[in-house]
């Protein structure tokens, strides 16, 4: 049986990354253009690897550091000698997603452009094959990941099933850790280069977006792809990994005692669905096409077939699923599955409707900037606030209906297990979820290589539509990011609270009540830290910004010929510029999330993490939400105005809407975003040093 579950979740595993494969040869068969677009890509993709490439050089270091740390935990008895390993494995496999994800998201940038020319069919067909690709590729490491461990623990070590999940579920700290390095690096590049081409270009010079003049142009289209791709792709992949491996751990300790039902069988069910899910989207895919028709409202019915075809194969498979492993007495595991799986679709609708100019807050929004960019900021503000009600409300019926459709009132632990499948149920569609996102920034590249590259106005006007459906797509897909993250954090507050019992057996005296000082005062911690990190992060975006704006402006003013167009601006410095700004700025944010619960864990025992790790889960949960919809909205306003109204480009109302979209580009691309991975991070942080926390505490 133990062999049989890893094989289904090899199975699942190899057909996503088989599907990644051909969807990468099918876009690579097309034309990359003219010698210009290909001169033009080859520049963003040697700028995007230099820059992964010296993330990556810091990132081992400090990997090392941490195995070694780990390596002396396990040796005092604290951890098993599997964590060490585990750590370096998560770590690894995504940032190899990443890594994948954006070799052939800087080498589709050019060919969406030249499919433009023909189509915006054939554009869309090329966009959403590379995004494909980071979408499936996420999935089928993610499941390599869980299978090789299941397969090392189980037939090598022979270890009890108890044991095996609690092992697996530290691989998702090593995760969580690249995930943060790549979301927040690649966060603070991207939108430091466009704020400062924005800024100077767009507001100063008054030249268009992406003009071949601009310095900063080059280092701009590369932060789409170190942001919006490989860290997006790391970002949900320990979503994903995380989800799965919670609800395993959660299930053994649900189904414990229970003789009717066999502990592995609760492990089987996230993992088998994680494997139907991978299918679902690949049909889901090849459902994806359009016609000629540029209007968003006609874009998104597009991709909403193969998003929605998926969500409904998960759901009719899951049934059967849960009757036969687990038995009709159990069948309210699948309303809870259902649950997450509707929560998801629901949460990446209203996300839609706040920031896709099709609807009425966005275009209300757009009217604020005829008044000047301070109103367009407040608007945008309070557009943001007032959208976190929604997502909230979803989420709450979710909890508590995969609480109770699980059993929870009876037995608390079969809850959380609910919580947990609610979680993976929402994730089990992200080969498609993601392709949509990922297709997102490739679109905008395109955008910028024909805009650079001098092609007809047609084929802009096809890149700008595709562009401004990835904006939205983008939106939902944090938005989707977001509220998993939320469950998932949920899931592993309650895998922390059984690994705190388990490591300190009776001597453990949970008291989780806010009257508790501790608690209480973790809840506090907790609540501010989502702030101090956006603070951290959106200084970060600030201070590299500032360096570009004097950079470009430099240019234009030393550079003779460069605004007539006879001179060639010089990118490389700019590209230079937020690469070693990005990397510095982002060390602090992340070893603030590393080391936060440790000290609070020491000073303030178990009972303060666990304040933490709530106090942080909503609180950051709904900022999130907050700058992620605001910056969409902010963005998508400026395009509305692009299309034509107010005054269309050039007018007065779109320059206001430049700052207020300028504004939005670190909530929604840095801060916001990888607030998500910094719930999740803190309480598997938390997993892995709880020996440590039980053993030495002042309070």
């Amino acid at each position: 049986m133990d062999s049989m579950l890893a094989i289904l979740t090899l199975i699942g595993s190899v057909a996503a990354l088989v599907f990644a494969y051909t969807r990468a040869k099918k876009v690579l068969r097309f034309p990359a253009g003219s010698e210009t677009m290909k001169k033009i890509s080859a520049s963003i993709h040697e700028g995007a690897m230099a820059y992964l490439k010296r993330q990556y050089r810091i990132l081992i270091i400090f990997f090392v550091g941490m195995f070694c740390i780990l390596l002396i935990m396990a040796a005092a008895g604290f951890l098993t000698w599997f964590v060490p390993f585990a750590f370096i494995t998560g770590g690894f496999f995504s940032g190899l997603s990443g890594f994948v994800g954006m070799q052939i998201a800087t080498r589709a940038n050019a060919r969406t452009a030249a499919a433009c020319q023909k189509g915006l069919n054939k554009g869309l067909n090329v966009a959403f094959s590379a995004g494909s690709v980071m979408g499936f590729t996420v999935v089928g490491l993610g499941l390599l990941d869980i299978s090789i461990w299941y397969l090392i623990l189980s037939v090598v070590f022979k270890l009890p099933i108890e044991d095996i999940t609690g092992a697996m579920i530290t691989f998702g700290m090593g995760a969580s850790s690249m995930a943060l390095f790549a979301r927040v690096g690649g966060g603070i590049y991207t939108k430091a280069a466009d704020v400062g081409a924005d800024l100077v270009g767009k507001v100063e010079a008054g030249i268009p977006e992406d003009d071949p003049r601009n310095p900063a142009v080059i280092a701009d289209n590369v932060g789409d792809n170190v942001g919006d791709v490989a860290g997006m792709g790391a970002d949900l992949y320990e979503s994903y990994v995380g989800s799965i491996v919670s609800s395993c751990a959660l299930g053994v300790v649900a189904f414990k005692n229970i003789e009717s039902v066999d502990q592995l069988s609760a492990v089987m069910i996230p993992m088998i669905l994680a494997a139907v899910g991978v299918l679902a989207s690949i049909i889901g895919a090849l459902l994806v096409r359009t016609g000629e028709d540029t209007r968003q409202s006609t874009l998104l019915r597009s991709l909403r077939v193969g998003t929605n075809t998926s969500a409904v194969i998960i759901a009719v498979v899951a049934f059967p699923l849960v009757w036969v492993i687990l038995g009709k007495e159990f069948i309210g595991i699948y309303f809870a599955i259902l649950s997450g799986l509707l929560a998801g679709v629901l949460i990446g609708l209203s996300t839609e409707y706040f920031t896709s100019d099709t609807y009425k807050p966005t275009q209300n929004l757009s009217g604020k900037s005829l008044t000047g960019s301070a109103t367009i900021i407040i608007g945008g503000l309070s557009l943001g606030m007032l959208s976190t009600a929604l997502p909230i409300i979803i989420i709450a019926v979710c909890i508590m209906a995969a609480y109770g459709f699980s059993g929870g009132f009876a037995d608390a632990t079969r809850g959380l297990y609910g919580i947990a499948l609610a979680a993976v149920g929402m994730l089990s569609t992200l080969g498609i979820t993601l392709a949509t996102d990922a297709y997102g920034p490739i679109a905008d590249n395109a955008g910028g290589i024909a805009e650079m590259a001098g092609l007809d106005a047609e084929v802009r006007t096809r890149t700008d539509a595709l562009d401004s459906l990835g904006n939205t797509t983008a939106a939902t897909g944090k938005g989707f990011a977001i509220g998993s993250a939320a469950l998932t954090a949920l899931a592993l507050i309650a895998s922390y609270v059984e690994k705190v019992q388990q490591v300190g057996g009776s001597s453990v005296k949970l008291d989780m009540s806010v009257m508790n000082p501790t608690v209480l005062v973790g809840l506090f911690i907790g609540a501010c830290l989502p702030f101090i990190f956006a603070a951290l992060t959106m200084s970060s975006v600030g201070k590299a910004a500032q360096s570009i704006v004097v950079e470009v402006r430099r240019q234009f003013r030393e550079i003779t010929g460069l605004m007539e167009g006879t001179a060639e601006a010089d990118y490389k410095t700019c590209v230079d510029i937020c690469t070693k700004a990005s990397l510095r700025e982002m060390i602090l944010p992340t070893l603030l999330a590393i080391i936060t619960p440790i000290v609070t864990g020491l000073i303030l025992g178990y009972n303060g993490v666990i304040g933490l790790l709530t106090g942080a889960t909503a609180s950051g949960f709904v900022m999130a939400i907050f700058m992620a919809n605001s910056g969409g909205a902010w963005d998508n306003a400026k395009k509305y105005i692009e299309g034509g109204n107010h005054g269309g480009k050039g007018s007065e109302a779109h320059k206001a809407a430049v700052v207020g979209d300028t504004v939005g580009d670190p909530f929604k691309d840095t801060s916001g975003p990888s607030i998500n991975i910094l719930i999740k991070l803190l309480s598997m942080v938390s997993i892995v040093f709880a020996g440590l926390v039980v053993n030495f505490h002042l309070f």
